[in-house]
């Protein structure tokens, strides 16, 4: 009577570590993509899974990470209130498609981006939702959330380059040709000097922005005073404390083309305390189309960007992620659309 044939035994995570002289959770990191692995280790610990003929369950892994019912959303500004509303556009998908949302705010903080995101990520998100601090760096945000949890990149880009991180999904405005529309808009009014007003140059969205803003101004064949382009914090307080350097010497513009609707309205305060009245005196434009934006005084001219049915389109995208996880990235931009109400007034006459 023939003997039975022996069972294979299982190549596990411990048997590769002790192959290759390092610790089991090394070899896990190896296998989630992690960076904070290094070269050499990484290249010997894959030489180790070819040498035993390891098999990493892939669809096993989705698996057990699926078992996660939450998304993490992170923003950077939870005062401004296209942020709100855009929250409230993810929660209500998110929670329509079972998962309850976990959010961290990071107020602009590089730091605290990093500390939030890790955070959330000891909750086991399934998923995130990124939109970055100003000067966010991709490698950074990859040595804390690793390749293992889904990414959705929101309105900003990251500042590198970080090749093995493509994978991350991205969904963006229509910023340039957004700035561009407004800048035509005032130029068809009959401005000749108009600025470009808020937003800081680190960021992507005001840096794209602003170019479209340029691109406008130089095909009309306008001249572009570096005065004319101010710098603020995206805020209503900031904005309106930087009114003044518009107006440090001639000759001053008599429009400008702001970087979102909460910078415009900051805009209204200050020319209002220098006895200028929006609408009438000066005309601007904002960006974002915030629910304040038709009820201020004067109504304001701005780039609709749907901020509520973005958070609903970023929690598609997140969830549709997690039902495919190994198709090819997205890079969604969504579009803007011009809406013109009293602010954008043509020059006054002297």
């Amino acid at each position: 009577m023939s003997s039975p044939l022996p069972i294979e035994r299982k190549i596990t995570l411990n048997d590769i570590a002790a192959g290759c002289g390092v610790s089991r959770a090394t070899v896990s990191l190896v296998l989630r993509g992690s960076p904070l692995v290094n070269k050499l280790t990484r290249a010997r610990v894959e030489d180790e899974l070819r040498r035993q003929g390891y098999v990493y369950n892939r669809a096993a892994a989705n698996l057990r990470s699926r078992t996660s019912s939450s998304i993490a959303l992170v923003l950077n500004d939870l005062a401004n209130p296209f942020f709100a509303e855009f929250a409230a556009g993810v929660d209500e998908a998110l929670g329509a498609g079972g998962f309850v949302t976990l959010l961290g705010c990071t107020g602009e903080s590089t730091v605290r981006e990093r500390a939030v995101l890790g955070s959330l990520l000891e909750h086991g998100p399934a998923g995130i939702i990124l939109s970055p601090a100003e000067h966010s760096e991709a490698h950074r945000v990859a040595a804390v959330v690793g390749r293992r949890v889904p990414l959705l990149l929101f309105n900003r880009e990251l500042g590198g380059t970080l090749p093995e991180y493509a994978h991350w999904d991205q969904l963006m405005l229509d910023n340039q040709r957004g700035a561009r529309l407004a800048t035509e808009h005032l130029i068809a009014g009959g401005h000749r000097r108009i600025a470009f007003f808020g937003g800081h140059h680190d960021s992507s969205s005001c840096r794209q922005r602003r170019a479209g803003y340029l691109e406008a101004m130089l095909t009309a064949g306008l001249p572009i005073e570096p005065r004319w382009q101010v710098e603020s914090a995206p805020t209503r307080l900031d904005a309106a404390h930087r009114t003044s350097a518009l107006f440090e010497g001639p000759p001053a513009p008599t429009a400008a083309v702001c970087y979102n609707d909460a910078v415009a309205l900051g805009l209204m305060l200050g020319l209002n305390q220098r006895g200028l009245r929006p609408g009438r005196d000066f005309a601007l434009t904002g960006f974002d189309d915030i629910a304040e934006a038709a009820l201020a005084m004067p109504p304001l001219t701005t780039l609709s960007t749907a901020p509520h049915e973005r958070g609903r389109q970023a929690a598609q995208l997140v969830m549709q992620r997690l039902q495919q996880p190994d198709a090819a990235s997205q890079h969604t931009i969504a579009p803007v659309e011009l809406v013109v109400r009293e602010s954008s007034c043509p020059p006054p006459v002297h």
